[in-house]
């Protein structure tokens, strides 16, 4: 049997600050259940152990470049993945945020701290004495495991190798003082370096049999300037070698159906039991008890490449179309508070909450009509496929992932009944605007409205097809 190492930096439900953790949450178990023998490698956070039921068991002592780590293991809860955990008191000792402290600053040993979960992962594929278990396979997530696929490939019986792009923004750089105290080969530089400065997610794009991304449209968008963030050369040069392969989505996790956050579950065929999640969702924030305009949701990061410069000028348009709206998440004072004092002038309006609320987010999904996502890039995105699932139809940007997942509701789309949301081309606020005011004007023609939802709601955005594409890649192995 095939034996996959899974490698991130964080996996719901132990532990997510953001879309990676939902994938490395849900990708493995699925590949798990097509017959990989699957194992999900995280840090040993204080939060990850804090929310298992039971202690995790030490199955082996870790010597990582001369410093001692202990490997856990435990299920993910839900699920029959077998999960090792790195323990290091960098990692479990730590309060807080996974890669901040709590004014928001990156640690200043996360270079140190992710190339001690790079050196764990490459020991894994090497073996580990007293452990019958070495990885086959390599799967490497976003910046803090790039080093792990550059190390692996020196090893004199390499894995073979994936290494997975979730958002090229983030490229884990760190001053050349600093690859000079971490220990790697000097001979790695040339192919780390970047502008002067060593980047952890080149040592992924570099050394990688195969270079994924989550949607077919960004794995396009970073072969060209701006998407490529400066990397665009590399990635072309890669590009037989790149595939962009759509994110699925927990369906368990995520369904109408049976989501125990909803006030009433209901499907496609009983949309008309939505209503209570919106009146529950009004009554939960303050909101007015209104059913004669639409509820719009936002759940999301509050920062620009989310679309916030393209909501703010126009939030007082919204709400005057007229419409309701409701915001949930975090971010910089640049971005709460314009969204707190516009809340606070409408309170019956608008409602904020700047916070990571699982269980509201939920119920933003079941309970708003219209679910707002006018990213500026984004490599696929989650919350339309969620929104698509729940009927609450997204106005998206076309650009990476959304306009890979949303079909807009133009006349000739309409009329084919191929309709799921609203998208708008340019980064605009003007244009993000329109498009809102198309789908309140939607909302508004009920048969048309209730069509549109159950086209969503029926579309196949599971793990099943994505991770059929990830074996393909798995079997072809190295070139």
């Amino acid at each position: 049997m095939t034996r996959l190492l899974f490698v991130a930096s964080e996996a719901f439900p132990l532990v997510k600050t953001g879309g990676l953790a939902d994938i490395a949450g849900a990708l493995p178990e699925v590949l798990r259940r097509e017959g990989l023998d699957v194992r999900l490698l995280l840090p040993a956070y204080g939060e990850v152990l804090a929310r298992l039921d039971t202690a995790p068991e030490v199955i082996a002592a870790l010597d990582l470049a001369g410093e001692p780590a202990r490997l856990l293991q435990c299920l993910l809860p839900g699920t029959g993945l077998v999960t090792w955990l790195l323990d290091h008191p960098s990692f479990s000792a730590r309060p807080g945020n996974p890669y901040q402290d709590a004014s928001g600053a990156d640690w200043p040993d996360n270079a140190q701290r992710f190339l001690r979960l790079c050196r764990a992962a490459v020991q894994l594929c090497a073996g580990v004495a007293g452990l019958a278990w070495r990885a086959d396979i390599l799967h490497g997530n976003d910046w803090h495991t790039g080093p792990a696929i550059a190390l692996a490939a020196q090893l004199p019986r390499p894995p073979r190798t994936v290494f997975t792009v979730h958002n090229l923004a983030y490229m884990g750089l760190f001053d050349r003082a600093t690859f000079e105290q971490l220990g790697l080969p000097g001979a790695l530089w040339p192919e780390l370096e970047f502008y002067g400065q060593c980047s952890f997610i080149k040592g992924g794009l570099v050394f990688a049999d195969y270079v994924t991304t989550v949607s077919p449209g960004y794995a396009r968008e970073i072969c060209e300037a701006p998407g490529g963030m400066g990397l665009e050369g590399l990635l072309r040069e890669r590009g037989e070698r790149l595939v962009g392969i759509l994110n699925g989505i927990d369906e368990h996790t995520w369904d109408p159906a049976t989501d125990p956050h909803l006030a009433r579950n209901y499907d496609a065929a009983s949309l008309g039991r939505k209503a209570r999640n919106r009146a529950v969702l009004q009554q939960q924030l303050g909101l007015a008890p209104a059913d004669d305009r639409p509820l719009l949701g936002f759940v999301g990061r509050l920062v620009e490449q989310k679309g916030l410069e393209l909501m703010l000028p126009v939030l007082e348009s919204l709400l005057e179309s007229p419409a309701q709206l409701v915001v949930l998440g975090t971010g910089p004072a640049r971005y709460t508070e314009p969204l707190a004092r516009l809340a606070a002038a409408q309170p019956q309006a608008m409602a904020a909450v700047f916070a990571y609320d699982e269980p509201l987010a939920h119920l933003i999904e079941g309970g708003a009509d219209i679910f707002l996502m006018p990213s500026l890039f984004e490599p696929c995105g989650l919350n339309q496929m969620y929104s698509l699932r729940y009927g609450t139809l997204p106005v998206v940007r076309q650009v990476g992932g959304l306009a890979d997942t949303v079909v807009d509701a133009s006349p000739a789309h309409l009329e084919a009944a191929t309709a799921t949301g609203f998208v708008f081309r340019d980064p605009e606020a003007a244009q993000f605007l329109q498009a809102v005011q198309r789908a309140v004007a939607l909302w508004h023609r009920r048969d048309a409205w209730r069509t549109l939802q159950r086209t969503a709601m029926v579309q196949d955005f599971s793990w099943r097809r994505s991770a059929a594409r990830y074996l393909e890649l798995y079997r072809a192995g190295a070139p």
